[in-house]
């Protein structure tokens, strides 16, 4: 009878213990990333759309006058890497990730880089 005690008290233990952890698991975490071409509304609105269907990813706010993107996501589905994978998969830099080449070139040509022909003209 004792054994079965002590048993079942293990047993209530290391579920209260392993559903702490999960808990734990759904916390939230906010990072800023440096998103160096991004050049208007419309790429603030690309990246918005795009990364806020990223499994995890709560809200995305992109802000091109500065040139970041605030991100708030659970780290138990998606981690920071993938956030800057997946903004350098549809054209643009994240941090130290280069985008990719081929999104890059679809991107509207005011949306590229002003060295390779993009950009806004200020005089406008």
């Amino acid at each position: 009878m004792k054994k079965l005690i002590f048993l079942s008290l293990l047993f209530s233990s290391f579920f209260v213990f392993s559903h702490a952890q999960v808990v734990r698991k759904g916390a939230i975490e906010t990072a800023t990333i440096k998103v160096p071409t991004v050049q208007c509304d419309e790429c603030k609105d690309r990246i918005e759309k795009y990364i806020s269907r990223e499994d995890g990813v709560q809200k995305i706010t992109v802000d091109y006058k500065r040139k970041t993107a605030k991100v708030i996501y659970l780290w138990d589905r998606t981690s920071i890497e993938n956030i800057r994978a997946a903004i350098a998969n549809i054209g643009y830099d994240a941090d130290d990730v280069t985008a990719n080449p081929e999104a890059y070139q679809k991107l509207p040509t005011c949306c590229q880089k002003p060295e390779d022909g993009g950009g806004h003209d200020k005089k406008k």
